[in-house]
């Protein structure tokens, strides 16, 4: 039988109807399986609940066999990750960032499509696929009433192109929809208002329900997890696929267990509470695992708590961190203004299905577990480069002059010269700019704005300062970029939105800023001082990366922390304090203040938070979401089902990612002769790779785009031009921060190139390479392509000519990343590495195994041949876990096994 939603099978007689509600609503019934001996489903964890309703409704004989649904009914929480499945997202959500480049690609497809013979409309999205603008507003302007509009008006100016193309996608492709710019950021805008936790699908005239499941291509699509909602983040190509209706291929996960008890106590925030299980969970190692949390503890987290621990995933490392739909999923639904209809079928479908989690409920068994006492958690901050170099409040001062040093600052948080062009007065009372001084302060959108408990906190705490005469050190960027509307309007309704403003925090713009690097220029008297004394100076920011190079190319020491904590840090204007023994300043009569003495009580902001967040806030700025100004709506947009591709374009071109494409795969050969193109160390951000912040006046990127006639002040970011091949391959490698080993002490996008070894940037030398047709291999350390989910990490490193990756270990979605791409991940087997083998990177590199075909979990023998002949012959395990992956691999990525499925 052919099922509403598109499904075929039904081996276990699992379709029944669900009752007690508006007409009847078909579903997939869990327990029909408990029927059927497979044992009692309240043994399994939620998420393994969701995907194994996944499975069974879309059982077909082909993709998802009844065997598949046998197996996972049986799930062993200690013999996983076990069998591969095909899992079926119900829809897919996008940024700009990585939302431009794949509707680039969607349309570029459309293009090889008619080239190849096949239909254009093909191509077009199945799945209900949903962009939220909101990666393209930077920090031009900050610390004035008017800076959200000089921001917003200067993203347009910039991005008008990017946008005008986003425009001819609504119209041109099917189940595509995008939310316009100044709105809100994707991950707050999908919790409060794109979520629906349970589909009501009402296609081909029946009514199906079944759980909402997501994946994004922002790594902190998790932050849906805190809803109840199983998802997470993959790459821009996977994305792609899913909408073009492929499964993805899931090996059954590990699930860890992470039990809650306690409350926090006072002082304690969602930010310290997130600090801490990612300093934990990092420290347990839970890569390619779920993590879900359970306990007593879970009823004392407000929603926002919970999509605060979810959002962090990728930090941690883990797939995805679920909740389970309980009473506090069902009340956030109905306060942020979900039709009492939609509310009632969650919770009426979570309850049949074994779903709904009650207090009293036993837990499920898992691969492994943890806990924490939520009564142990203090107050934290994160850095100086990873989100879990967690460092307790009571400790924080030696061991930020530890990091300042260690990052070739002074050990006291003085200048080297005594001089830095503001005076230096007495410590812990007033502080001239020197190392450690904060230049950025930022309460930045996803993580914390989402969650009302810490804005409120800040705006109390701002208040109370302003009362004291306290305000923001003159050398500090000041900014504060709400992740949706409703944040402004309760700040204001609560009247605190005045007290952050008189303190700097003035609204800049609504998305994604200081967190992805659009933190704009610093004031350009602190710039100078700065570079010119080669100081190392900090931010302090409200998000969730802090990544070397990330958020300013002035700044070497980014902090997490909380935003009541941002602000506090403003008003010191150094991270280098004592918070509880040294005062942040001194009041109108010359008395010391201490943080304690304006630090909000819990009560506090419990009670404001009640009195200021309301239903009609949200339903009210919900309401007209996808409508945009006049600005977006005065956009000049190109019509037709195939995009007019603009030769003098510098945002927006037709990639030469199926230039030459055949009809018939051919299947790949082993790499002969290849040389390294980088030797990296361990953590390699894809931010190292391919970093979304400015680009630099002496690059490669910047070189063409003067070629282009585009001035510097034009250049924009990485990030928007991600829909231009051109720019993103020359930026590939070219963070300021990266040490490519080659190039021992140099920092940024250079290397050698061999057998001469001239020094030059990594895209010159892969052009070189590519025109004497030497192919080019990376060597890596431990996880490699950490941090966000960024398809351009994998594609840039493709027009580059990368054919391999050799590293210890890689993170999830990077890896797929690299599969997607036709790029083939290597991982070096029994505790080899390249410096245990004695490898530096000159040597030329023979792999084989590759040509006579590849298996899941297979290996590949790699001769490596020293400049002085020395030969090191080792194993590498290829890193195509399925067999999905190796047919990806063997098709030259993901979209070109998709044009061919088309074709055929």
């Amino acid at each position: 039988m052919t099922n509403t939603d598109g499904s075929t099978g039904d081996s276990y007689g699992a379709r029944r109807q669900l009752a007690d509600l508006d007409g009847p609503v078909s579903i997939c019934d869990l327990k029909s399986l408990e029927r059927q001996g497979y044992g009692q489903l309240s043994r399994l964890p939620y998420s393994i609940r969701i995907l194994l309703e996944n499975v069974l409704r879309h059982e077909d004989g082909e993709t998802v066999t009844a065997e598949d649904i046998a197996a996972l009914a049986s799930w062993d929480p200690i013999r996983t990750p076990g069998r591969e499945i095909a899992f079926r997202p119900a829809r897919v959500l996008l940024q700009d960032f990585t939302g431009v480049p794949a509707v680039v690609d969607l349309a570029a497809m459309r293009d090889a499509m008619a080239e190849l013979g096949g239909d254009p409309s093909e191509i077009n999205p199945i799945l209900p696929c949903e962009l939220v603008i909101d990666h393209s507003v930077q920090v031009d302007s900050f610390g004035s009433a008017g800076s959200f509009l000089i921001n917003a008006e200067r993203e347009f100016e910039r991005n008008h192109e990017r946008y005008a193309f986003l425009r001819w996608g609504q119209t041109a492709f099917d189940n595509f929809r995008v939310v316009p710019p100044d709105t809100g950021i994707v991950h707050q805008v999908n919790l409060e208002y794109l979520a629906r936790v349970v589909f009501d699908d009402r296609a081909a005239g029946g009514r199906t329900a079944y759980p909402d499941t997501v994946v994004g291509t922002d790594s902190h699509t998790t932050m849906i997890n805190g809803l109840g909602v199983l998802g997470w983040g993959v790459g821009g190509i996977e994305a792609e696929a899913a909408m073009l209706g492929q499964p993805l291929s899931l090996l059954v996960p590990a699930v860890v267990g992470f039990r809650l008890h306690g409350m926090l106590p006072e002082g304690a925030t969602a930010t310290d509470l997130v600090l801490r299980v990612t300093e934990m969970l990092r420290e347990q190692g839970v890569v390619g695992k779920f993590v879900e949390f359970y306990g007593s503890g879970i009823g004392s987290l407000s929603l926002a708590d919970r999509a605060t621990l979810g959002n962090m995933a990728p930090e941690y490392g883990a797939t995805c961190a679920i909740f389970p739909i309980d009473g506090e999923t069902i009340e956030f639904l109905r306060f942020t203004g979900r039709s009492e209809a939609d509310v009632r079928l969650v919770e009426a479908y979570a309850r049949a299905q074994g779903l709904y989690h009650e207090p009293d409920a036993p837990a499920a068994e898992y691969s492994e577990t943890m806990e924490l006492d939520l009564g142990t958690v203090e107050p934290s901050i994160a850095g100086p480069k990873l989100p879990q170099q967690r460092i307790p409040l009571t400790s924080s001062k030696p061991r930020i002059r530890a990091a300042l040093e260690s990052l070739g600052g002074s050990a006291g948080g003085g200048t080297r010269d005594g001089q830095a062009g503001v005076a230096v007065a007495e410590p812990g009372i007033e502080r001239g700019l020197q190392d450690g001084s904060v230049v950025i302060a930022a309460i930045t959108s996803c993580t914390n704005t989402s969650n009302p408990s810490v804005m409120v906190a800040a705006g109390l705490l701002a208040k109370n300062a302003a009362g004291k005469g306290l305000n923001s050190q003159p050398w500090v960027k000041t900014s504060l970029a709400p992740g949706s509307m409703v944040v402004t309007e309760y700040l204001t309704e609560a009247g605190l939105l005045p007290h952050l403003e008189a303190l700097g925090f003035h609204v800049v713009g609504y998305g994604c800023t200081t967190c992805i690097g659009n933190s704009g220029p610093l004031p350009e008297d602190v710039s100078r001082v700065v570079r010119e004394e080669d100081l190392v100076v900090c931010a302090v920011l409200s998000g969730n990366r802090n990544f070397e190079g990330r958020i300013s190319p002035d700044v070497r020491a980014n902090f997490l922390a909380s935003p009541p904590l941002v602000v506090a840090y403003a008003i010191a204007g150094t991270m280098d304090i004592d918070l509880y023994a040294e005062p942040l300043g001194t009041d109108s009569e010359g008395r010391p203040v201490f943080l304690r003495d304006i630090w909000p009580t819990a009560e506090q902001v419990r009670e404001t938070v009640r009195a200021a967040v309301k239903t009609e806030m949200f339903e009210s700025k919900y309401s007209e979401i996808f409508a945009g100004d006049e600005r977006w709506n005065g956009l000049e947009v190109p019509s037709g089902d195939r995009f007019a591709w603009q030769p003098d374009s510098t945002y927006v071109r037709l990639p030469t990612f199926f230039t030459g494409m055949a009809r018939e795969v051919q299947q790949p050969g082993d790499i002969v002769g290849a040389r390294v193109l980088a030797l990296l160390g361990h953590s390699v951000t894809t931010d190292h790779i391919s970093p979304a912040g400015a680009i630099a006046g002496d690059s490669p990127a910047a070189a063409y785009l003067v070629q282009h006639a585009v001035e510097q002040f034009e250049f924009n970011s990485y990030g928007s031009r991600r829909g231009n091949h051109e720019v993103m391959v020359r930026g590939t490698f070219a963070n300021v921060r990266l040490r490519n080993l080659l190039v021992p002490g140099v920092e940024g996008g250079y290397t050698k190139h061999l057998p001469v070894g001239e020094q030059m940037s990594i895209y010159d030398a892969a052009m070189r390479y590519a025109a004497q047709a030497v192919p080019v291999i990376i060597l890596a350390g431990r996880e490699y392509g950490t941090g966000s989910s960024r398809d351009w990490a994998a594609k840039g490193p493709y027009l580059l000519g990368v054919r391999a990756v050799i590293a210890e270990s890689y993170e999830r979605i990077h890896r797929s990343n690299l599969i997607g791409m036709g790029v083939l991940p290597l991982q070096f087997s029994g505790g080899d590495s390249a410096e245990a083998l004695g490898l530096d990177g000159t040597e030329t590199y023979d792999i084989a195994g590759i040509a006579e075909g590849l298996q899941p979990g297979g290996s590949v023998r790699v001769r490596a041949t020293g400049e002085d002949g020395r030969i090191t012959e080792f194993e590498a395990k290829a890193r195509l876990d399925t067999a999905m992956e190796v047919e990806y691999y063997r098709n030259g990525g993901i979209l070109q096994t998709v044009l061919r499925q088309a074709l055929d």
